[in-house]
């Protein structure tokens, strides 16, 4: 038996912000990041419209990308301490997903993060809470989705966090918060979005329910991602949509082995972190070359070309998205990411512990072609190298 979980409510275009005068409730804890939701006016804006729709409100702020086990249960905490009966998250993937793990803790604060990495296995929410999502990036679509990634910064490894409970009540997706992204934001999240929906379509979890909103996705990101990364403001709009319909694709039909290489190269190495967005965009061209092996991904990578009007094939499909990536000065390998930031020595040396954790990752299982460590350790240097 197959399960396809989407938000209650999800609420679009420009304005839809204002959807938050249809909460009803006494207190509401707001998570937000490092301040460009403030620094926009989008923070007092959340904050006006639950405090004129009579709730107490009290902000956790300070949500730093790629969100650490400790800011979780530091948030957690404060909300025990607030007892609210609203999460409202907004701003970009890491305070969305960050509160997801929250809301956890808060409800069972006797849990433990252990429990919580083993997919699927959450217990059931909504006990004290309900949640909203607000995202301001054009991307994760974490506001539609059953997943959280958090990190722990003592082994270096980031854990997809999966189940159908964090699933969020309400999203908002109003593309006035998405048109403050900088370029090069607009370009990583709009290629993570890109990756979410050609994962999805191949997975081994694909189905008539996910399909259709993965190829919508697929064309609209194809159309809209170069002249929204151009400033283009009705494109912005459209990709804010792309993404929202990508994510309710792979929620339901889960990802692949793109996702688990950029899960587990992201804090592994020591001179900062390889942003997720684009560890996708360099890593999806190989990894399309390695699953185009079996028959029933590469008919549907033939279908994702034929979809973009290119040769039905996973070659034009790959040469496809390397020009996105050229045009979006994504670099073509990781040796080239951030100017070296990768070295070669580290890389190699701790390649078989990172080989090994991604064939782990959560993401792994629903891959079209199986993969052993070394396999993974051979297609992680072919994504170093080029």
């Amino acid at each position: 038996m197959n399960r396809f979980t989407v938000p209650r409510d999800i609420y679009f275009g420009r304005g839809s912000i204002d959807a938050l005068k249809t909460l009803r409730g006494e207190r509401a804890v707001i998570v937000t990041g490092g301040g460009s939701m403030q620094k926009f006016g989008f923070l007092d804006k959340v904050q006006t419209l639950l405090r004129e729709n009579g709730f107490a409100t009290y902000v956790y702020e300070g949500v730093e990308s790629d969100p650490s086990v400790e800011t979780v249960l530091r948030g957690a905490g404060a909300m025990r301490a607030f007892m609210p009966d609203w999460i409202v998250a907004i701003g970009g993937g890491s305070p969305i997903d960050a509160a997801k793990a929250m809301w956890a803790f808060y409800e069972y604060p006797d849990t433990s993060f252990d429990e919580l990495c083993v997919p699927f296995h959450f217990p059931k929410l909504r006990t004290k809470a309900r949640f909203c999502a607000i995202p301001s990036t054009s991307g994760t679509a974490t506001e539609v989705t059953a997943f959280s990634v958090i990190t722990d910064y003592e082994t270096g490894v980031k854990y997809p966090l999966a189940d159908f409970n964090i699933t969020p009540d309400i999203a908002i997706v109003d593309p006035a918060l998405a048109e403050t992204m900088p370029p090069k934001l607009v370009a990583y999240t709009g290629m993570d979005a890109f990756t979410h929906a050609v994962e999805a379509y191949v997975s081994t979890l694909h189905n008539d329910f996910c399909d259709p909103l993965a190829l919508h996705a697929i064309r609209l990101i194809n159309d809209s991602l170069l002249p929204s990364y151009r400033g283009d403001s009705a494109a912005k709009e459209r990709m804010h949509n792309a993404q929202c319909l990508a994510g309710m694709a792979f929620s339901n039909a889960l990802l692949g082995i793109t996702h688990s290489m950029a899960h587990k190269t992201g804090a592994a190495f020591s001179k900062g972190h390889v942003v997720h967005g684009c560890a996708n965009a360099i890593y999806l061209p190989y990894v399309i070359r390695f699953n185009a092996d079996n028959g029933d991904a590469r008919e549907r990578y033939n279908t994702i070309a034929r979809t973009l009007n290119l040769e039905p094939s996973a070659d034009a499909l790959i040469e496809h998205i390397r020009s996105m990536n050229r045009a979006l000065s994504i670099p073509a390998c990781l040796k080239d990411y951030e100017e070296g930031l990768v070295g070669e020595e580290e890389f190699l040396e701790k390649l078989p512990r990172i080989a090994e954790l991604a064939v782990a990752d959560a993401c792994t299982g629903s891959n079209p072609r199986t993969i052993t460590p070394e396999q993974m350790e051979a297609l992680l240097k072919e994504c170093y190298y080029g």
